[in-house]
């Protein structure tokens, strides 16, 4: 049996999108309470009826929260321009070595906006 796992997470943090226009109003610096979705696919192991356990994709997020909470954003490398596409590559560039199955990374900026990213560099 195939299926799909979510485990959510949260954060505060500031950013200014420097890319855009001058005149734009995400240029200047504002913030958000972000959510996280981090989707794994796999097989359910019959012995234990799961694919993944919850507690591995936790200790996978715990030091990338902890360096985002509360913070500028663009002061991290990787997220000089940290729009939500390039904030889910960066988290996924962070996560897929160590999580197995990882085949999606949805990031909300707003609770009507968001992002989805299955892993596809160019």
């Amino acid at each position: 049996m195939r299926a799909k796992l979510t485990k959510e997470f949260r954060f505060e943090a500031a950013h200014t999108l420097p890319s855009l226009p001058e005149d734009h109003k995400c240029r200047q610096m504002h913030g958000h309470s972000f959510k996280i979705e981090i989707h794994i696919e796999g097989e359910v192991d019959p012995k234990i009826g799961w694919i993944y356990d919850h507690k591995v994709i936790s200790e996978a997020m715990r030091p990338l929260i902890d360096q985002l909470d509360h913070s500028y954003l663009n002061d991290i490398e990787g997220l000089e321009s940290p729009t939500i596409e390039i904030m889910a590559a960066w988290f996924w560039k962070k996560l897929a070595p160590q999580l197995p199955g990882l085949c999606e990374i949805t990031i909300f900026e707003t609770p009507t906006a968001r992002c989805s990213f299955f892993g596809q560099f160019d």
